[in-house]
């Protein structure tokens, strides 16, 4: 698990630094600000390998680089490791274009899982990852981690490290593997009937995603493809199912093959399975309707302590989502939990982005989460009406407001679609009434 991170002279801020809470840590702020790049760094600190250096098909996770080459980079890093806390600083070698590291092999800080906003996936496992000894020298043969691309997921993985063109099958992928367990009909396909329903948790029962029966779709396309039952009664094969539908089913099968993989490589190396988890998640309400948003953390992170119910269980992720902060709400605990806010700070001439951790308040609906600093929103409406609001509260501070300007704001209120039930319009009507210009 990791305990500390700290970036000089990399990525969006000139200096970022954090103290993760040992349960659920979220990142909120702008585009561009740096809440994905943080997790590749967590995941490289933890792991000592980036994504993308080993499966060149992703289109994220690429070596962090200096902000000014000409200036000393480092990343410190603090890591509770299997059986002790392990604190080291890497620095950039501009030479040799890589970070330092310490000799041998890197401290085990558990099964990391790393769900990537494109799709895409990587698993780091102890039991299969970690180095080996020979004799007494650390050698690292095996593959450094199972990195996924969005295609890798749903269509298997290679391990490419020893074959360059077409190495041995390491993972079947999603569509093999999800209509090998329907064939079955034992645990694994229960398994993934319940993480889907739990992760698709909603009011209507019907709402919740179910398997279907298997069917092929193309005469030259061999494979069974496992389907999806909808509320219409009609099973939809999962390749032509809704990006928010994959999502789900994508998250749902990768956090039990890792489970179940790694549970197989720990039984044969007559091991006892990690007892430390961490799982990284990008942009997690990626293609979700807002009913499953404010339900898939929870959802996610009681998934995860109930599959690995043995292991002490860390959750990073980045939102977006107004609606994925208040869900938090009924679980959130300060002493397990945290929430960083990323922002930029403008002043004269210059901006910076700073990284905080923010008193966590319970704003309860919705709209209050996007007016926090969450998201800094001024107003939860439409531009327009923020604006035709603001110039209406500019006039109600006046000590002697103009009726014509009053109506020509009131026009502009109505023209930006303010709705009927919206509070506003009960102080402006009495301020209309008084000034003369209202019914």
């Amino acid at each position: 698990m990791i305990e500390y991170l700290k970036l000089t002279n990399v990525g969006p801020a000139s200096e970022m630094e954090v103290e993760f809470a040992p349960r659920l840590n979220i990142f909120t702020g702008d585009n561009g600000l740096g809440k994905s790049f943080l997790l590749d760094v967590i995941w490289w600190a933890l792991t000592r390998k980036w994504p993308q250096e080993i499966n060149r098909d992703l289109t994220s996770g690429y070596v962090a680089r200096p902000r000014d080459p000409r200036i000393t980079a480092t990343i410190d890093f603090r890591v509770d490791a299997k059986s002790r806390t392990v604190e080291y600083t890497s620095t950039y070698a501009r030479r040799e274009q890589a970070w330092t590291g310490k000799a041998g092999r890197p401290p085990n800080p558990g099964l990391v899982l790393y769900a990537h906003a494109d799709g895409g996936f990587s698993v780091w496992d102890p039991a299969r990852n970690y180095w080996r000894k020979k004799g007494n020298v650390d050698v690292q043969d095996r593959l450094p981690a199972f990195v996924f691309s969005p295609k890798d997921v749903w269509d298997g993985l290679r391990d490419t490290t020893k074959e360059k063109e077409k190495g041995p099958l390491v993972c079947n992928g999603l569509i093999l593997d999800w209509a090998s367990w329907i064939r079955e009909n034992g645990e694994d396909a229960r398994n993934m009937a319940t993480v889907l329903q739990r992760l698709s948790e909603s009011d209507d029962p019907l709402d919740r995603l179910k398997p279907g029966s298997l069917a092929r779709i193309a005469i030259d396309d061999a494979r069974d493809i496992p389907t999806i039952h909808t509320a219409y009664a009609h099973d939809v094969p999962i390749l032509h199912a809704s990006a928010g539908v994959r999502r789900i089913v994508a998250l749902s099968y990768m956090l039990l093959w890792s489970y179940k993989e790694h549970g197989l490589a720990a039984r044969t190396l007559g091991e006892e399975p990690a007892q430390q988890v961490v799982m990284l998640v990008d942009e997690l309400e990626s293609h979700l309707h807002p009913r499953w948003q404010r339900t898939v953390l929870g959802a996610l992170l009681r998934i995860v302590e109930v599959l690995h119910c043995k292991a002490t269980v860390q959750l990073i992720t980045v939102t977006h989502s107004p609606l994925v902060l208040a869900s938090t709400e009924p679980f959130f605990d300060a002493a397990e939990d945290a929430w960083f806010d990323i922002d930029l700070v403008k002043e004269p001439g210059k901006a910076m982005v700073s990284l905080q951790r923010r008193d966590y308040v319970r704003h309860g609906d919705v709209s209050n989460w996007l007016t926090s600093n969450a998201f800094g929103l001024k107003c939860a409406r439409s531009k327009e009406a923020e604006a035709a609001i603001e110039d209406a509260r500019a006039l109600l501070r006046e000590t002697s407001p103009s009726l014509p300007r009053a109506r020509e704001i009131d026009e502009a209120l109505r023209k930006a679609g303010l709705p009927d039930i919206d509070p506003f319009w009960v102080r402006w009507s009495a301020f209309l009434k008084e000034l003369g210009g209202g019914q």
